[in-house]
């Protein structure tokens, strides 16, 4: 869900000798400091819903470009640490051409409108080690049905779900991939590492806190032995605003 304002610090500053080995900066206990309960806010202004028959007809659509091959899912955030749905076979992998990006922005899922967050996609440059994912064969329309919803909201949110080729050690494949180059989205802008640090720092909406999936994307990226320099070092700075934050309240 993704700088020169990220610039050089969002493809990865050159990865830190043993960094992934040191434990993380932004522990449980901060991350415990940003949750609070905030209601769902609703659907934001000018915003409109997608339907039943948008979804069911995005289904086919991608079920026709996928011309009957198994489906394959590109994971690089949520989908990693919070699946929700089933697969067959997995592994590690690299997307060329995309990078995570904090580069949208959020009032509503881990945020709200006096805390305004941001949302991780991949955008256009660089290249981004997640996880493919093939699907069992068959209910393929039911399957990707649910990721949709899961995946996607608003009307316009189709424009950012994809096929995109990845490539692991051993062999390459199609996969589908959501919000990878959402430069069209009305929400996507391009801040700087400092100020995405910041808003991540203070963001919690009805689904957890900001600093929460920032955590469990890099824990469990560790778990696959994927290192994502932009991440940990704005994991790092997450952790220094929040001691900050917290401190000064003191």
């Amino acid at each position: 869900m993704t700088e020169k304002a990220q610039g050089p610090a969002a493809e990865g500053a050159k990865p830190r000798r043993n960094a992934s080995r040191r434990p993380l900066a932004l522990t449980a206990e901060l991350v415990a400091l940003v949750e609070r309960q905030v209601p769902d806010p609703g659907i934001e202004a000018g915003y409109a819903p997608l339907t039943d028959d948008d979804f069911d007809s995005f289904a086919h659509a991608l079920l026709g470009q996928n011309d009957g091959a198994p489906i394959w899912l590109f994971a690089y955030g949520s989908l990693i640490w919070k699946p929700d749905f089933d697969h067959v076979d997995h592994f590690a992998c690299r997307a060329i051409g995309w990078r995570r990006s904090y580069c949208l922005h959020d009032l509503r899922w881990r945020a709200s409108p006096d805390a305004p967050g941001l949302i991780m996609a991949l955008d256009r440059g660089g290249s981004c080690n997640g996880v493919a994912y093939r699907l069992p064969s068959g209910n393929d329309h039911a399957q990707l049905l649910r990721l949709l919803r899961r995946e996607t909201a608003y009307q316009g949110d189709f424009d950012s779900v994809r096929w995109i080729t990845v490539r692991g050690r051993e062999k390459a494949v199609r996969a589908l991939v959501f919000w990878a180059g959402p430069r069209k989205d009305p929400s996507y802008l391009r801040l700087p590492l400092e100020a995405q640090a910041v808003r991540l720092a203070r963001a919690s909406g009805h689904l957890g806190s900001a600093a929460a999936y920032l955590q469990e994307t890099v824990v469990h990226l560790q778990s696959f032995g994927i290192y994502d320099a932009y991440l940990w070092t704005l994991q790092e700075m997450v952790a220094s605003e929040i001691r900050r934050l917290h401190h000064a309240e003191d």
